[in-house]
C-alpha cells in the first residue's frame, strides 16, 4: 500500500521544508509569526518572538554548560512552556534530546540517562506528588564505576551512578545543593554572543539526529530509536498539510511530550502552522473542558478515551466548546458511534484517525478529510505520503487485504537505527528497509 501523494510529488514535499532543521523551523516561526501567542500556560502568554528569544536563551546556556554537538541531552518532566523552551533550546545548541517518560520510576529514567550517556538533564520538581529529584537520587546516587561503551569512568557529577551526567537542572525556583535551578542555569549562559549559538544550530544539517525517542518497552527493554532533523520535519509537515493545521487555531497539548503524539504532532506541528499552544500537564477532564473554553481551544488531538470521557461528562453543558474543530485520534480502538457524536453533538469539523510507532518517526498511516465515519472508525486510514505500508505472515510473504499480520512500514520516517544498538536495528529494520 503505498502513500498517495495528495496531488503533490515527493520533490514538492520536500520543497515546503524550508527550515532545514528545528532551530531554524523555531527561527522562521519567531519571524513569521512574531506577535501570535505561541504558548499560553495559566497566565502567561508568550508570542512566537519570545519563545525564539527564550530558546536562544536556553541555547546559549546549554553551550555554557559544556553541551557540544551530538551530545545527548535527557529531559524528564510533565508538559509545560519550560519543557518547550529547554527541549528546544538543548536541540537548537546541537543536542540530542532525550524525552524520558513521566510515568518512569528512578530507575528507569537512570537506565535511560545511562545507556543514552546523556550529558545534561532537565527535570521536574514535584509532580504528581513524586519528587523527581529524590527517586533519580535513589537509583542513581550511589557512586560505581560504570562500563560504557568506552573506558570505566567515574562520575564526577551530581549522580555518581551516572557518570557521564555532568549537570541535572531543576525546572523550578530551588534545587539541591549540587543540582542547578533553571534560573541559574539561564543566567549562566548570559555571557554567551548570540553569533556563537546561531553558529551552533547553523552547523546542523537535515541528516543530524534531533532526537532519541525511547520505546514504551512493551516487548523488552526499551529501545532508542534514532531520528533526525529532516525526518521529524518532513514527516509533521505532512501530519500539518494533512490534518489541515491553521495558523490561528489554538491547540490544547494532553497528550505528553515525552512521546512523539506531543512533541512532535504537538510542538513541532505548532512551530510550523503558527498555531497556539496550550499545554496540560495531566489529562483531567473538567481542566481541558475549562481550558478548550476559556481559550477557544480548536485543535484537541489524543486517545479515544479522551473524548469519549469530554463526551460523556455530566458538566459538558456548562462549557462553550463550540470552537473546536479538530480532532486527531488512535493507538486503540475507535468506536463508530464516538466519531458521530464528536460530529454531531460537538460539531467537529474534521475527525481523523492515525497511526504510528516511534520507530517510523511517529506517523505511518493517516485518515483524510472528508472520509466517511466509518472508514475513520474502521481503520488507521491510509499510508502517508512517501512511505509503504505492508502486512505480512511471519515468514515474511504480503498478506492480502482484510488478513491480520505484521505491519512493515518503509520510507523516509523509518529511524536511523536504535542507539548504539546494531543488534536490535538488524532485527527490525529489514535489508530492503
Amino acid at each position: 500500500m503505498r502513500g498517495d501523494s495528495e496531488g503533490r510529488g515527493d520533490a514538492e514535499v520536500r520543497g515546503d521544508l524550508e527550515w532545514g532543521t528545528i532551530p531554524g523551523l523555531v527561527r522562521a516561526a519567531a519571524e513569521r509569526y512574531g506577535d501570535t501567542e505561541a504558548v499560553v500556560e495559566g497566565r502567561t502568554r508568550v508570542s512566537y518572538a519570545e519563545l525564539g528569544a527564550r530558546v536562544e536563551r536556553a541555547a546559549a546556556a546549554c553551550v555554557a554548560a559544556g553541551v557540544r554537538s551530538g551530545d545527548r541531552v535527557g529531559i524528564w518532566a510533565p508538559n509545560s512552556l519550560d519543557w518547550i523552551t529547554a527541549a528546544l533550546g538543548a536541540v537548537s545548541a546541537g543536542a540530542v534530546l532525550v524525552p524520558l517518560n513521566t510515568r518512569f520510576k528512578g530507575a528507569e529514567a537512570a537506565d535511560v540517562l545511562a545507556r543514552s550517556r546523556a550529558k545534561l538533564l532537565f527535570v521536574t520538581g514535584t509532580f504528581l506528588g513524586t519528587s523527581y529529584v529524590a527517586s533519580l537520587r535513589r537509583a542513581a546516587g550511589q557512586g560505581v564505576l560504570r562500563r560504557t561503551a568506552g573506558p570505566a569512568v567515574v562520575g564526577g557529577g551530581p549522580l555518581p551512578g551516572l557518570p557521564h551526567l555532568e549537570q541535572v537542572v531543576v525546572l523550578a525556583d530551588d534545587a539541591p545543593a549540587d543540582f542547578r535551578t533553571w534560573k541559574d542555569f539561564l543566567t549562566g549562559g548570559d555571557g554567551i554572543p548570540a553569533a556563537t549559538v546561531r553558529a551552533r544550530a547553523a552547523a546542523l544539517d537535515g541528516d543530524s539526529p534531533s532526537d532519541i525517542i525511547f520505546t514504551s518497552g512493551t516487548t523488552g527493554r526499551p529501545k532508542g530509536a534514532v531520528i533526525t532533523h529532516a525526518q521529524t520535519l518532513r514527516a509533521y509537515e505532512v501530519w500539518c498539510r494533512l490534518a489541515g493545521l491553521r495558523r490561528g487555531d489554538r491547540y490544547l497539548i494532553v497528550n505528553p511530550f515525552f512521546h512523539t503524539f506531543g512533541y512532535k504532532a504537538g510542538v513541532i506541528a505548532c512551530l510550523m502552522r503558527g498555531a497556539t499552544m496550550i499545554p496540560q500537564p495531566v489529562f483531567n477532564v473538567k481542566t481541558a473542558m475549562a481550558n478548550v473554553a476559556a481559550e477557544r481551544v480548536s485543535v484537541l488531538p489524543g486517545p479515544p478515551t479522551l473524548h469519549q470521557s469530554l463526551l460523556d461528562h455530566p458538566d459538558r453543558d456548562d462549557y462553550d466548546l463550540s470552537a473546536l474543530r479538530l480532532v486527531v485520534t488512535g493507538a486503540a480502538v475507535v468506536p463508530l458511534r464516538l466519531v458521530e457524536r464528536l460530529r454531531t453533538e460537538l460539531r467537529v469539523e474534521t475527525v481523523l484517525t492515525a497511526y504510528g510507532l516511534s520507530e517510523a518517526s511517529g506517523i505511518v498511516t493517516m485518515c483524510r478529510r472528508g472520509d466517511e465515519p466509518s472508514v475513520i472508525a474502521s481503520t488507521s486510514g491510509r499510508a502517508v505520503p512517501g512511505t509503504e505500508v505492508r502486512v505480512v505472515d511471519p515468514s515474511g510473504a504480503p498478506l492480502p487485504p482484510g488478513s491480520p499480520g505484521e505491519v512493515r512500514v518503509r520510507g523516509f520516517n523509518v529511524m536511523r537505527g536504535y542507539f548504539e544498538d546494531p543488534a536490535e536495528t538488524a532485527r527490525a529494520v529489514t535489508d530492503d528497509g
